[in-house]
């Protein structure tokens, strides 16, 4: 039996009839046509799927849509505005903490909430809270440099 649900996504206002047991991520792409957050691996353990909901990163596989119902999401298509990047966005482009791209959007949204709990993280700080997302890339330097740069901490 089909459930409506009522959210926002990126500001922008929801409302679908859904079956219950639609993943978050499902939703996001097939529904609501965002296709910022990847599938990678349906388990909780690469991040490719991270968005916000409520101001608070999630992996949108571990969770149905019907349990965003009411709520908020922001995903990587939100960051941007007017055609200006986000600074997180800025740092991971200027510092190449990025190759193929596809870790990207949920390391980009994982970025945010560890700097919104941690305005001048560590290295260490850093590597921690990053260790939910996989990239088979760039080796992980370049994202820990973009991400000390976003923190306004380049260079030190």
């Amino acid at each position: 039996m089909k459930r409506t649900i009522s959210l926002t996504i990126n500001g922008k206002p929801y409302t679908d009839e859904v079956e219950p047991r639609l993943l978050l991520i499902h939703y996001l792409r097939e529904v609501a046509g965002l296709t910022g957050p990847h599938i990678g691996c349906e388990t909780s353990i690469c991040g490719a799927c991270t968005v916000m909901l409520d101001g608070r990163a999630v992996k949108s596989c571990t969770m149905f849509a019907v349990q965003a119902d009411g709520r908020q999401v922001l995903t990587i298509e939100g960051l941007a505005s007017n055609g200006t990047l986000d600074p997180i966005q800025e740092a991971f482009w200027n510092e190449h903490g990025l190759q193929c791209g596809f870790c990207t959007p949920g390391m980009i949204l994982s970025t945010r909430q560890l700097l919104e709990d941690h305005p001048n993280p560590t290295d260490q700080e850093i590597r921690h809270g990053l260790s939910g997302n996989l990239c088979r890339c760039t080796g992980y330097q370049h994202i820990v440099n973009a991400v000390r740069a976003a923190a306004g901490k380049a260079g030190a």
